[in-house]
């Protein structure tokens, strides 16, 4: 076929502007599904759909996991020869009861070992938003610090590294007080680069003023552990989680913002991640089709740098 004839995007319904990349392309070589954006897809028939893609990483979820059993997924994965480029996720620790802040302890030392069991070079860290009734949003980035300090130990012992998530500030409240790379950054420089980094994610920083910037300071420092893609699309859906998506279709400018990350020296897996209501509705195939198109297109074209 002549370019994309005859192939329909989802969700939008426009005609395709680029042939479905065949497994064994080499421009699919760093791309990722993060799992969530299959979210109808048992881990199963994640793994399997990115095989049939030709895809070479999963970005998988804590849930999935453990619905079938941690040994099952490692060995599922392994089979497959696919890359873990993530697991998602740990953090939410803001909690102002210690006995809330133990338990959210625990459980990321859990996550700890799951995502090391995965071969996963990275535990996505969603620190958490406010407590119910709280309004100190300095003393809940504070209790995210100390709670990152205190999971560093066991992540360098697992050959983890611990990757920050800044999220975009209409999440401040219910699930990320932190809210800028710049911010992430500062809650991962006391420490070495290989045991917290940050996760660049374009949904989340599209806006930063200086995120190019703070790209480049995360790259200096060696500190980026993940880049993960989708787009920011108006208008916003009354869940405004549910945001996120497919790249082209909003207002992000992937070529800026994957030329930076490309500059700073990043290598890694670049995982589509997206919560969209009508992405989940589509077939999974269709998305996945769909989101390696936009990712030939518009995002690996500018991951190797001048």
């Amino acid at each position: 076929m002549f370019g994309g004839a005859g192939l329909v995007d989802v969700p939008s319904g426009v005609a395709a502007r680029v042939p479905t990349p065949e497994p064994g392309d080499p421009r699919l070589a760093r791309l990722s599904l993060n799992q969530r954006t299959t979210a109808h897809w048992s881990l199963r028939e994640a793994i399997d759909g990115c095989v049939a893609a030709g895809l070479p990483a999963i970005g998988v979820w804590r849930e999935p996991v453990a619905e079938v059993g941690l040994d099952t997924a490692v060995r599922w994965v392994q089979d497959a020869g696919l890359r873990v480029s993530s697991v998602c996720r740990g953090g939410f620790f803001t909690a102002s009861d210690p006995d809330a802040r133990a338990a959210a302890h625990a459980s990321n030392l859990a996550a700890i070992a799951e995502a090391a069991a995965l071969g996963a070079p990275t535990l996505v860290l969603v620190p958490g938003g406010l407590p119910d009734g709280d309004r100190d949003l300095m003393g809940a980035r504070a209790r995210a610090a100390e709670a990152i300090a205190a999971l560093v130990p066991a992540a360098r012992d697992a050959g983890v590294t611990l990757g920050i998530e800044p999220m975009n500030p209409i999440f401040a409240a219910d699930r990320g007080v932190v809210s800028t790379l710049e911010q992430a950054l500062d809650l991962a420089e006391p420490f070495a680069p290989a045991e917290v980094g940050v996760v660049v994610d374009t949904y989340h920083l599209w806006w930063e003023p200086k995120v190019h910037e703070q790209i480049a300071r995360a790259g200096a420092a060696g500190r980026i552990v993940s880049y993960q893609v989708c787009d920011w699309i108006t208008p916003l859906p009354a869940d405004t989680l549910l945001g996120r998506g497919m790249m082209g279709d909003g207002h992000v400018d992937f070529t800026a913002f994957t030329r930076s990350v490309a500059q700073a020296g990043y290598t890694g897996d670049v995982e589509v991640e997206i919560f969209h209501a009508d992405v989940w509705a589509a077939r999974g195939a269709d998305v996945v089709a769909t989101l390696a198109r936009r990712y030939v297109e518009l995002v690996e074209p500018h991951l190797t740098t001048p």
